[in-house]
């Protein structure tokens, strides 16, 4: 059974637990903090556990060079490359009134600290867990110092390999057992044939006693559903309001009502799972009443006669006769009374045989 340990203040995460689905708001809000709060209530209102945002430094994240690179691309917010983070990007109180207001509406918040400045903000912040953005997966002195702060994390692991990964593993587990890696590839959108939805057993394989998840870019929702049908106990999707706007992730995301359907599918899977146990089921016995097939005499059969198998036959009886996968059973075994021609080979008629018929 996979590790199990708490995400969230009384959120468990692993084993059987729900899949816990976090919707990535990223920065799809547009710099606009009103859109912000509309699409944390979008979040909570969908069924989602978590809205999630991106925290940066921009000086702390990029070099000057980077940051004064022209940006003309078409989801350009500015002339820079810095101009348009920085219209994206939310001020520490700005971040402390969402917290605040997801708080109201009973939905968990937090965001991925894209460096070490944000991850201390968000320390101080005191979110629930950091979530680790697959571009700093491979930045060890950031993962070793995150994980120090004994908080959770939730790690992605697009453009990483898997020794990667194993070392990855190692680091974070030295300081802190309470994490989740995610499957994802980032591109956006997502080709399917790009997904690699066979990485969520590997991981289960390599990491056992950890929780594994996947953070998918692709369109629609049902890569997404599968994931869990393999196991995946945490989902991030990227989530929008629109996904016209401006703006790279949009295009991958997941509008209000297939956020709202992804969540419905989610735990429509989660009950269909069930257990691993291979039994019939009560739900079943009306079909096996009706149905069920047990063994009959193909021929008479006279009381003290040894049964053979060419005396036998398997139909839908009444009454019900000994269990049809039972046949071999009465071979070489003696009837205790007459039994007719295409009568119920019952269990008390044959001598020797203990067991009941199944009902």
């Amino acid at each position: 059974m996979p590790l199990t340990f708490e995400l969230c203040p009384g959120r468990m995460v692993g084993g059987n637990h729900p899949c816990f689905i976090i919707a990535e708001i990223g920065q799809n809000h547009q710099g606009d903090i009103k859109i912000a709060k509309e699409m944390i209530k979008m979040a909570k209102d969908c069924g989602a556990d978590c809205a999630k945002f991106q925290k940066s430094n921009l000086s702390c994240r990029f070099n000057k060079q980077a940051l004064e690179r022209p940006y003309n691309s078409k989801n350009s917010w500015g002339e820079t490359y810095s101009d348009h983070k920085r219209h994206l990007e939310f001020s520490h109180e700005q971040y402390r009134e969402l917290q605040k207001y997801a708080t109201e509406l009973s939905i968990f918040f937090t965001a991925s600290g894209m460096d070490e400045m944000a991850v201390r903000f968000l320390d101080e912040i005191n979110v629930p867990f950091f979530k680790v953005a697959s571009a700093d997966t491979n930045n060890f002195p950031y993962l070793e110092e995150t994980a120090k702060k004994g908080r959770p994390m939730v790690v992605s692991s697009g453009m990483q390999s898997m020794e990667t990964m194993l070392q990855v593993y190692k680091i974070i587990k030295k300081q802190n057992e309470n994490f989740v890696i995610l499957q994802c590839t980032s591109t956006y959108p997502l080709d399917p044939a790009d997904v690699h939805l066979r990485v969520i057993p590997e991981y289960q394989k390599e990491f056992p006693d950890i929780p594994i998840g996947y953070s998918g870019h692709e369109s629609g929702i049902y890569i997404s559903v599968a994931a869990v049908a393999l196991g995946a106990k945490v989902i991030e999707r990227h989530v929008t309001l629109d996904k016209t706007w401006k703006g790279s992730d949009h295009a991958a995301s997941l509008e209000p009502s297939e956020l709202a359907e992804l969540v419905r599918s989610i735990r429509l899977v989660e009950r269909a799972l069930g257990s691993g146990v291979k039994q019939m089921l009560p739900c079943e016995k009306p079909c096996h009443d009706k149905l069920g097939k047990s063994v009959v005499a193909k021929v008479k059969i006279p009381r003290g006669t040894v049964l053979t198998l060419d005396m036998l036959a398997v139909k839908v009886a009444e009454p019900m006769g000994v269990a049809a996968e039972d046949i071999f059973q009465l071979v070489g075994k003696t009837v205790t009374e007459d039994i007719e021609e295409d009568e119920s080979v019952v269990p008390e008629l044959v001598d020797s045989y203990g067991k009941k018929a199944k009902c």
